[in-house]
């Protein structure tokens, strides 16, 4: 702030010269340089008024004035040495003036140079002062790390849950940081490098500074992107200063997050190969080769992309030391909740375990974001706890989206809505295969006008073939229900059809469900500078695609098949929910359970306990 506030100023002594420096100079703005004969001839002819003589720059100005009023000179020209020049300004009654030339020299070198010498100090002393004050503009070079130090606030295992597993490996770093001679006496290294990896949100870098906070030493992080810039050297120049900052703080854990945005395979370039994020990979592979684990200093770094690091990276000696980071099951998601409801006052119906198994596949980050949208929609009632209305209300909001409830809908699009989604909620509910229903809605949500949730009982962490036939029998639901009892389609569909048809292909060309065999066709081919692939390179034959093309075909028509039968058989059933929905917008699990059971007869096979969700829209 204190540079800014110093720039601010020397702009405003700036522009304060350049003002100053126009008023000196409108002396001789805009005024005409003649000939001296010709100011002779003007003399003679009285058409001067009145001339100022400093040496020999003679100005003056004429009778009738071309620009009456201005502050400037009419004209102005330079005289020989002529003697009788009064005399003829005299005899023809022009008044003369004259002025001293040594001071009239003096101010013209003033008028002239001062500005320019004075622009000139003021520069160097403001480039001075923009070096050693902290904003650095000239020292492109120097690292951008951010440094913690152990007298800042620190974090601990104690901010840090769902991750029991990655804490027990890591406390051996924090042994080592403690109490190096402990591992040297017997000869071991500690690893130079650890590489946390794991999906977004999982509390990589919460690890990171809870390591550093456990360890009491310094922590200095800093963004894989932060190392590049349009400055050819730069990168690598960076590098060299972080490394040399975290041996100026040792011990200490250098971290650099997202890694992968400068540690991506070399030779992927579009330049050919050697491009500036090269020479600061190559400079961090040397660096971390240039230093001694015995110096005290960790090298720690997240990413959520390690299958496209560079190989050099990852080898011992350098990031030696994986650590998988995943999302939480059922204890960590409980453990993390109570870390951040630890400052949020909750009322007694709120339990979560409850919570944590409704949200299964929900990330650290998802969980945090959950008790603030609760903490929010509390306050906005005006309550003074946090209830479980208002997690679930924050849950459906996280998931779903939220209501859109000043959309205007016809009632004609309400009845294909409720429709479609009635058909969802009826096919999952009668396959024993299908998770079970949460809650489903016609009220616009995000960008669906209607929405069935569905919940798996537990963590799920493989599909069996049954399973994914019977999700593609969900999908398929929503547009049998508008064919069988609406006779028309829409493009409410789209998105069922879409990722029915993507689950298919996986299912045949990934994962070998098919008539085909346990084969897998086509392989990922894509950039790797992009992080993601572009297209799926066919390394079969085209006698095959046609075989893919009719397995994909045949799954989904088995699946769309056994939803026209459960749609068919159970029609009344399928009209009472559509008519529930149309009157009262939002159906629970219990409540659609119940209308079914009671429309049926049929004691439903997934009536569970809910705990985690999947939407279909």
């Amino acid at each position: 702030m204190e540079s800014w506030r110093g720039l601010v100023i020397w702009l405003l002594i700036f522009g304060v010269i350049i003002a100053m420096w126009s008023v000196f100079k409108t002396a001789t703005v805009g005024t005409k340089e003649v000939p001296f004969s010709e100011f002779l001839a003007s003399v003679e002819g009285g058409e001067v008024a009145d001339v100022m003589i400093k040496g020999q720059e003679i100005m003056g100005n004429y009778k009738e004035r071309p620009a009456p009023g201005a502050n400037y000179p009419d004209f102005k020209t330079y005289a020989p040495a002529y003697d009788r020049l009064v005399d003829i300004l005299r005899e023809n009654g022009v008044a003369v003036n004259v002025k001293d030339m040594r001071e009239s020299a003096w101010l013209a070198l003033f008028i002239s140079w001062g500005p320019i010498l004075l622009l000139i100090v003021l520069f160097v002393v403001f480039m001075r002062q923009m070096q050693q004050g902290g904003n650095k503009a000239m020292t492109f070079g120097k690292s951008k790390a951010r440094v913690i130090t152990p007298s800042q606030r620190k974090i601990t295992f104690k901010d840090v849950a769902g991750v029991d597993e990655a804490k027990e490996e890591l406390l051996e770093i924090i042994d080592f940081l403690k109490d190096p001679k402990k591992f040297q006496r017997l000869g071991g290294k500690i690893p130079k490098g650890v590489l946390l990896v794991g999906p977004p949100g999982t509390g990589k870098t919460l690890l990171a500074k809870a390591i550093a906070g456990e360890a009491n030493v310094p922590f200095i992080s800093i963004s894989g992107s932060e190392f590049v810039e349009m400055f050819v050297g730069v990168g690598a120049s960076r590098v060299r200063d972080l490394f040399d900052l975290g041996k100026k703080n040792a011990p200490s854990i250098i971290f650099v997050d997202e890694i992968d945005a400068v540690g991506r395979h070399r030779g992927a370039g579009l330049g050919g190969g050697h491009d500036e994020r090269e020479q600061t990979l190559n400079q961090l592979l040397v660096e971390m080769d240039g230093f001694d684990t015995n110096e005290g200093v960790i090298i720690m770094a997240a990413t959520n992309r390690p299958d496209i690091l560079d190989p050099a990276l990852l080898r011992p000696g350098r990031f030696d030391r994986r650590i998988v980071i995943n999302r939480p099951d059922l204890g960590g998601r409980t453990g993390i909740l109570k870390v951040h409801t630890g400052h949020v006052p909750l009322a007694a119906d709120v339990k979560l375990e409850v919570i944590g198994r409704s949200t299964p596949g929900f990330s650290g980050a998802d969980l945090s974001n959950l008790v603030n949208e609760a903490a929010l929609i509390a306050a906005r009632r005006g309550k003074d706890k946090v209830d479980m209305d208002d997690f679930e209300y924050a849950k459906d909001k996280v998931l779903m989206g939220l209501e859109r409830k000043s959309m205007i809908i016809s009632e004609e699009e309400k009845k294909t809505t409720a429709y479609h989604e009635a058909g969802h909620a009826l096919v999952s509910a009668l396959l024993p295969e299908a998770d079970p229903i949460h809650k489903v809605t016609i009220i616009p949500r995000g960008m669906a006008l209607g929405i069935t949730q569905q919940l798996p009982t537990d963590d799920r962490y493989t599909y069996t073939k049954e399973f994914l036939l019977a999700q593609i029998a969900v999908m398929m639901g929503g547009r049998v229900a508008e064919e069988l009892f609406l006779n028309r389609l829409s493009t409410g569909a789209g998105n069922d059809l879409a990722r029915a048809t993507e689950l298919a292909r996986k299912m045949v060309c990934d994962w070998g469900m098919s008539a085909l065999g346990p084969l897998t066709f086509g392989s990922g081919d894509g950039e790797i500078f992009l992080g993601k692939e572009l297209m799926r390179h066919q390394n079969y034959s085209e006698a095959t695609a046609v075989r893919i093309d009719a397995e994909v075909k045949g799954i989904i028509d088995s699946g769309y098949g056994k939803a026209r039968e459960i749609l068919t058989s159970y029609g009344e059933t399928l009209k009472k929910i559509a008519t529930t929905l149309l009157e009262r917008e939002v159906l629970d699990g219990e409540e659609l359970y119940t209308l079914i059971e009671e429309s049926t007869g049929v004691p439903l096979p997934n009536r569970k306990p809910p705990a985690a969700p999947e939407a279909t829209a």
